[in-house]
């Protein structure tokens, strides 16, 4: 069943922008965490950004000041502004929704979107 549905990804121009968009089925609750990852061929995947439900921000060093995350009122949809694109830049971005309750957390991810940076 798929509960994340991402959209945005494609091919852009170094410096260029995109953002990336993931909405998080109503069915998911409790959620605490969204943020996206990337992974590059040949690489690891790492986290970009995150926000949690009180509004925290995290971004990886890579993409601070040129990327910004943010959400909905309602929290059930995340958003990734990317400007100022750079070829290293290019992997499949994949989103992820991290729920905490008494009974437990469960992470969520989405299906995954090409994000090309080049030439």
């Amino acid at each position: 069943q798929v509960q994340l549905v991402e959209s945005g990804g494609g091919l852009v121009q170094p410096g260029g922008s995109l953002r990336l968009s993931c909405a998080a089925s109503r069915s998911i609750f409790s959620i605490n965490t969204m943020g996206w990852y990337r992974q590059a061929p040949g690489k690891q995947r790492e986290l970009v950004a995150s926000i949690t439900s009180g509004g925290s921000r995290n971004y990886a060093d890579s993409v601070k000041g040129r990327f910004t995350i943010s959400r909905d009122a309602g929290k059930n949809t995340v958003y990734l502004q990317m400007n100022s694109l750079k070829p290293e830049d290019t992997a499949v971005y994949y989103c992820n929704a991290h729920t905490r309750t008494y009974s437990g957390g469960s992470d969520y991810w989405g299906q995954g979107t090409q994000v090309t940076v080049s030439s």
